[in-house]
């Protein structure tokens, strides 16, 4: 790798750290005052739990895109079930959704083979897109509020994103985000008035595997994915 593309990495990283520093006062906020007041009920220690869990997911999927812009190596690629990481990304991520009172659901459009992927990394990251949407969605009102874990084949590929109501998760919005987060705490204002750490930690998951995160509608819904290869499609490429 050259000197120059390290550089470069290691500001992208930089740039993310201060983004997920931002997020990460708010949980840590919210453990810190519950504990304070020593006297917590089921309730609040369910609270505390799902809150630090967040934290730590959020920062493993953060440390697991600095390790692997430093080693090509850990990037590999295997034949990996779309379908598979989407339920075990669903699994880490419905204690979330329950605490915010999201309706979190599976959606596989079709029967596909496996794609090439690096399996750790394609469900941290869609595990930190899925925090990041699930923590915006009570802002966004609605009577329903509902997030589903998709895939959908397309011409380019075999998507795999998370979907809700939200018409503003544009491509436009997404390239704005990533302009601001370095100087706005809530880069993705129209999107979430959080600082959208997870998505910009799954951008940054995807990119070290040389995916990208992009806008996607899956059955009338709005959301992020992004597009996998099969091994037949790579061998072709």
């Amino acid at each position: 790798m050259s000197h120059n593309k390290r550089d470069q990495k290691a500001i992208l990283s930089a740039q993310l750290l201060l983004n997920l520093a931002e997020e990460l006062k708010v949980p840590f906020l919210q453990i810190a005052r519950k504990a304070e007041l020593h006297k917590t009920s089921i309730k609040d220690l369910n609270t505390i739990q799902v809150t630090a869990e967040n934290a730590l997911r959020l920062i493993d999927g953060y440390a697991l895109g600095l390790r692997m812009n430093l080693d090509d190596s850990i990037t590999d690629f295997e034949p990996v079930s779309v379908s598979s990481v989407l339920y075990d990304a669903g699994q880490q991520l419905s204690s979330l959704a329950n605490e915010y009172g999201v309706s979190l659901e599976l959606s596989i459009a079709g029967r596909y083979g496996p794609v090439m992927a690096n399996r750790e990394g394609l469900q941290a990251a869609l595990v930190a897109l899925g925090a990041s949407m699930i923590e915006a969605m009570p802002a966004q009102g609605g009577r329903q509020l509902r997030l589903q874990l998709a895939t959908h084949r397309s011409r380019y590929g075999i998507v795999a994103g998370l979907y809700g109501d939200n018409k503003k998760l544009s491509k436009d919005a997404l390239q704005k985000g990533r302009k601001l987060k370095m100087t706005s705490r809530q880069p993705l204002l129209n999107v979430t008035h959080t600082s959208a750490a997870g998505i910009f930690v799954a951008d940054a998951l995807l990119s070290a595997m040389n995916l990208d995160l992009t806008s996607s509608r899956h059955q009338g819904m709005y959301g992020l994915g992004t597009v996998l290869q099969t091994n037949h499609q790579m061998q072709l490429v």
